[in-house]
């Protein structure tokens, strides 16, 4: 699943290519959406921002319409120039947004949907939300207060997931995080002091600003999909496992974690 890091960067693009520039043409080839009239709905209508908020994204346009999309899994979004050839096939576009100069893809969906702007700021699944990583400004004593609302039995890994905790943070960070801080994913919450929780917090955000800098790319991994490499630390081989109740990944170096 594409993490904020990604979002964040792709929202970049988009707002590069759509803000201050008219749109000539919107196209919904998805045939779930042919009957939602949304070119109709926002012809005449300039994009006023493009922004994110975790590993949600929203379009925003003139007269209280936004589109919100979430990726999960299989979801993309592209910028190209206008006539450049697509790197996903066409018919896997759920949503096309033209200007004089690019095009904006939405491929492969799974979530894209129009609502008013105060149903975006209302929305229950929205709501609920922690504090976004990629702030910013990041309210640190806010995310600390949502982690220490949660389950003290949760190992800290899987806390980071919960995106009423965190929003923004997946499996590639979470990771990264917990190794950089040298903080043991598997400990419980309740034993893992508040100056630590946020040094993990700290080097996920730096990284994913790093990410968002270099394009949505994560670089320097030291762990992630690593397992049984040595630890660029102490040598000792990488670990993984599956934790929490959907069995993210989590790997770890179990020396110099402990």
């Amino acid at each position: 699943m594409p993490e904020g890091d990604t979002i964040h960067s792709a929202a970049r693009r988009m707002r590069a290519a759509l803000v201050g520039s008219p749109v000539v043409e919107i196209e919904t080839p998805q045939r779930r959406h042919a009957l939602d009239r949304w070119p109709e709905r926002l012809e005449g209508r300039a994009v006023t921002s493009v922004d994110a908020h975790g590993k949600h994204l929203f379009i925003r346009f003139e007269g209280d319409l936004t589109l919100h999309s979430h990726l999960r899994m299989t979801g993309w979004w592209g910028v190209y120039p206008r006539g450049r050839r697509w790197s996903r096939s066409r018919r896997r576009a759920w949503l096309v947004i033209r200007t004089a100069e690019h095009e904006v893809v939405q491929f492969d969906g799974p979530v894209l949907e129009l609502m008013t702007e105060s149903r975006s700021r209302f929305d229950r699944r929205l709501a609920a939300l922690g504090p976004d990583v990629l702030a910013d400004r990041l309210d640190e004593r806010a995310v600390l207060a949502r982690l220490r609302q949660d389950d003290q039995s949760r190992g800290v890994g899987e806390a980071l997931l919960d995106q009423r905790n965190l929003a923004g943070v997946g499996n590639v960070w979470k990771s990264e995080g917990c190794f950089r801080a040298r903080v043991d994913p598997w400990r419980p919450l309740g034993r893992v002091p508040d100056e630590e929780a946020l040094a993990v917090v700290r080097e996920i955000r730096h990284r994913m600003q790093a990410s968002v800098e270099g394009g949505g790319h994560p670089r320097d991994i030291q762990v992630y999909e690593r397992t049984g490499r040595p630890c660029p630390r102490c040598g000792e081989p990488i670990r993984a496992r599956g934790q929490g109740d959907d069995n993210r990944t989590t790997y770890w170096c179990p020396a110099c974690q402990a």
